[in-house]
């Protein structure tokens, strides 16, 4: 059951860009969860953080190493922790995909420092809702320059 969660249904056994296939499977998770008020989407994705990360370190012992490829849980996380500020929308959903897939990739500042200094599931994940929160931030910008709908 945990590589299930850890592999978000097996998209992080796909051979070519793991993390964004995990992020795939975030899109449709996020558009179940937007027609809940606001609060409960945040307690939602903060009760998702918490497991994820207890689930990432325990796939880490069972996949033998730190941080392997497999583990998408942290994707799916980081995208949610994205989408968290913004208006639904076709056009919001497709901008938070890429920027945040943008921003994992990259890893800016202080998300480097979470996925190399956190221990275990904690560091897989955090660095991951770090660049969520830059995500977030950055579809805010848009938002108020005119590019995406409030």
């Amino acid at each position: 059951m945990t590589k299930i969660a850890a592999t978000a249904l097996g998209a992080g056994y796909c051979p070519v860009a793991p993390g964004t296939a995990g992020t795939v499977v975030a899109v449709p998770i996020y558009l179940v969860l937007i027609h809940q008020p606001r609060w409960l989407y945040v307690l939602t994705v903060v009760t998702a953080t918490v497991l994820a990360c207890r689930v990432a370190d325990r796939a880490e012992a069972l996949f033998g190493r730190r941080d392997p490829p497999q583990i998408v849980i942290d994707e799916v996380v980081g995208y949610l922790w994205t989408m968290v500020a913004v208006a639904p929308s076709w056009a919001s959903v497709v901008a938070g995909f890429f920027v945040f897939r943008l921003l994992d990739i990259l890893k800016p500042f202080p998300v480097d420092w979470a996925q190399r200094r956190l221990p275990g599931g904690v560091g897989v994940v955090m660095d991951d809702v770090a660049a969520g929160l830059y995500g977030a931030l950055t579809l805010m910008i848009l938002v108020l320059l005119g590019v995406l709908p409030s």
